[in-house]
């Protein structure tokens, strides 16, 4: 994987592949944020972006994910205490609650879907916007279907992305209006601190915000909603993992974002359902250069498509022992997954365009 995402191959013939370029759609405003800017504009974005994302950060901002865990936790509470047979659609308001962080944290301002219990009308487009853009990327594979498409297509389908970009677009101009806060961070404070000529135009703000509502938020409820369905389909695990987390803390006021994160056997759980229910699970496509590449040992001619599905990469045979079963214990040890080349488990990709929020 990293001979095709990371740096390549030192001393090999050809180099390593840079993105496909022409199958990532471009925003609707034809500015790329960093995801996809080339890499002059990567490095430039990323460092305004990266401080961010740090442990320090993290720590700054945990009493804004702890009000928002506990408004999660209030809304399931209630919802039970009313009625202890009601079915909850977990993804629902695990939706909910990342949406309202990333809101919180992107733009200084919740979309309040704990406390109202429902969906935003922007946060119920962004899924027709995702299927959208896969079909799109899907059909760039086939030039003259993509040109059939965009004849044919009725204006409705990319409808769900224009909303999208516009409520963005909308939501940073408020937050640029409120300037620079003096209490709390969110990733508009950073923006708005870089010195004249290195910070983003106007633009670039535009994309990047409408990408970290998408990939900040429905790929962490993606996440959480496979962990939990991992862990009721397998009680064991399940009743582990709470004897752990209930024996290390006397009451809930105990816990913070260091003692939770040095729990092993919770930490286990996550990492085994990062392994098996990756949130991007498909390859992210590289193209050969004119040099080729050298991927494997094995010399890639110019021209290429590459890519690594993570789902297939994570959850084959060849890579681990009971490669499709729910077990945490393959990361704390146990002999019988000795074997397992763990160094596949890389969802957040790898190299200098890995994910930034992967913290």
């Amino acid at each position: 994987m990293p001979q095709i995402y990371g740096h390549g191959t030192k001393g090999t013939a050809g180099a390593p592949p840079p993105k496909a370029w022409a199958r990532y759609p471009k925003p609707l405003n034809n500015v790329s944020p960093m995801d996809t800017a080339p890499d002059e504009d990567h490095v430039r974005q990323r460092k305004i972006f990266t401080p961010a994302f740090s442990d320090r950060a993290l720590k700054q901002q945990e009493p804004l994910f702890l009000k928002y865990i506990n408004k999660l936790v209030d809304l399931l509470k209630k919802s039970t205490d009313e009625n202890p047979d009601r079915k909850i659609d977990l993804v629902r308001v695990y939706n909910f609650t990342t949406f309202d962080i990333m809101g919180d944290l992107t733009f200084g301002e919740s979309l309040h879907m704990l406390d109202n219990a429902e969906y935003d009308p922007w946060v119920s487009a962004i899924p027709v916007s995702v299927k959208y853009g896969s079909m799109l990327r899907l059909l760039a594979m086939y030039p003259y279907l993509l040109r059939l498409w965009k004849t044919f297509a009725p204006p409705s389908f990319g409808k769900a992305s224009f909303n999208h970009f516009n409520h963005s677009v909308t939501r940073v101009t408020k937050r640029l209006e409120k300037g620079r806060q003096s209490e709390g961070i969110d990733l508009w404070d950073l923006v708005l601190s870089q010195k004249e000529g290195q910070g983003l135009s106007r633009s670039e703000m535009d994309s990047h915000a409408a990408v970290f509502m998408i990939a900040g938020t429905e790929t962490t409820a993606t996440l959480v909603s496979g962990l939990t369905y991992l862990l009721l389909a397998n009680p064991d695990c399940m009743k582990k993992v709470c004897e752990e987390v209930r024996g290390a803390f006397e009451t809930e006021a105990n816990m913070d974002m260091e003692e939770v994160a040095a729990l092993s056997y919770l930490s286990a759980c996550i990492k085994e359902a990062l392994r098996l229910y990756p949130p991007a699970p498909i390859g992210f496509p590289r193209l050969t250069p004119e040099i080729g590449s050298t991927v494997n040992g094995s010399f890639i001619p110019p021209g290429t498509i590459l890519s690594i599905p993570t789902q297939v990469l994570q959850t084959s045979p060849q890579h681990f022992t009971r490669s499709t079963e729910f077990l945490p214990q393959r990361w704390l040890g146990d002999p019988e997954f000795a074997d397992d080349k763990r160094y596949c488990v890389q969802p957040f990709s790898v190299g200098s365009r890995d994910c930034i929020g992967k913290k």
